[in-house]
């Protein structure tokens, strides 16, 4: 079959570890064979390399970002029926953490550019329960954080941040997970930054909150792993496997490459879709001097949204629907509601293309012109 026969899917499973197998064998065999299962120095180490790469006092490696922000939430001292406003536009991950925690997700819509919460709306939102903003970096861009954090400021509210997508992204030289008290990181593996399983991490400069996370992520363990009788956190199992973290650590020695390539990727979108005045498309890399986006997913806004996506099936290119389509606020029987016409419109439109560092550039010219023959 010839590579133009080919379908382009939305994201190459098997690729993730045939890019580098040999690699990645060793690393995993060396690992186990060293018994280096759970807690072991490899963990350590990449928290070192998260750490060093964000400029952050601590980084906390944990079994995925979900617990990343649960745990981070509850050593915050977040109280039953406390109120946490984060976008409706973002995964349920973060209201189900916030849930979890013990509080109650506020999702509030997103601004007219289609792309950022919308600051207005956060400020509607604020109650006297509100006890902090869940700011989600969605699709590896930065919120407009001098907005968030002028807000933040005057309510005098913590920022947290669920920043899975954003690991490198980057607005007025600060990065994603450096503007609030803490930030939750993915390493799923669809992630700019991903392993084989699930895995996360809690990033701070806390020192207190750094040791409530720690101890809570190994059943409430000081750092010898013991459990004393003066224990006085509830803890649970959180802990990101070993093998999972000597993959992270290997593969961050290039993870700059693997960003540079996303961008590149994204300019030949941009580059070869920006006359098709149906479509709504992202900034292109280096459009805003303020930003360093690193596209963890590409998306297109169009109000033929469906029929393209048929289109492109029957074309043999995977896309899909931004989180299915449905915004936090749709989630009615888990007691989220509200009218946020922003979201729904940017929803409705949205179609994720295939964005990846795997990707060809044959796959991407195919992707581009199988969109434009539509229109």
């Amino acid at each position: 079959m010839l590579a133009s026969d080919q379908p382009v899917l939305f994201f190459d499973w098997a690729s993730l570890y045939a890019e580098q197998a040999e690699r990645y064998g060793r690393i995993i065999h060396e690992t186990a064979a060293a018994g280096g299962f759970i807690l072991h120095h490899a963990v350590a180490e990449f928290e070192r390399a998260l750490a060093t790469y964000l400029g952050a006092r601590h980084a906390i490696a944990l079994s995925d970002c979900t617990s990343a922000m649960q745990l981070g939430l509850l050593a915050s001292g977040l109280q039953h029926g406390d109120e946490i406003i984060l976008p409706s536009h973002a995964f349920i991950a973060a209201a189900q953490a916030i849930h979890h925690a013990g509080g109650r997700p506020i999702p509030v819509d997103m601004d007219e550019s289609g792309r950022y919460i919308d600051p207005a709306a956060i400020r509607e939102a604020i109650t006297a329960n509100t006890k902090g903003l869940m700011i989600v970096h969605v699709s590896g861009t930065v919120c407009n954080m001098d907005e968030v954090q002028a807000i933040a400021t005057e309510h005098g509210l913590p920022i947290y941040e669920d920043a899975a997508q954003a690991l490198g992204a980057s607005f007025t030289g600060t990065p994603a997970g450096r503007f609030g008290q803490w930030a939750a990181f993915s390493f799923y593996p669809s992630k700019t930054l991903g392993c084989f399983g699930d895995a996360g991490a809690l990033v701070t400069d806390d020192d207190d909150l750094a040791d409530r996370v720690r101890a809570m992520r190994n059943h409430g363990a000081g750092p010898d792993k013991i459990i004393r009788e003066d224990c006085a956190v509830w803890g649970t199992n959180s802990r990101m496997d070993n093998i999972q973290a000597a993959v992270l650590v290997d593969k961050f020695r290039w993870y700059d490459r693997a960003l540079a390539r996303r961008r590149d990727i994204a300019a030949k979108y941009h580059e070869g879709l920006s006359d098709i005045a149906a479509l709504q498309l992202p900034a292109p890399p280096a459009a805003d001097p303020r930003r360093f986006d690193i596209f963890q997913n590409y998306d297109i806004c169009c109000d033929q949204r469906d029929a393209l996506r048929e289109h492109l099936s029957a074309q043999g290119i995977g896309a899909i629907l931004h989180w299915g389509g449905i915004g936090l606020h749709r989630f009615r029987n888990l007691g989220l509601g509200g009218d946020l016409p922003n979201t729904d419109r940017f929803l409705g439109r949205a179609l994720l293309l295939p964005m990846n560092h795997m990707l060809r550039d044959d796959q991407v010219m195919r992707t581009v012109a199988a969109v434009r023959s539509f229109f």
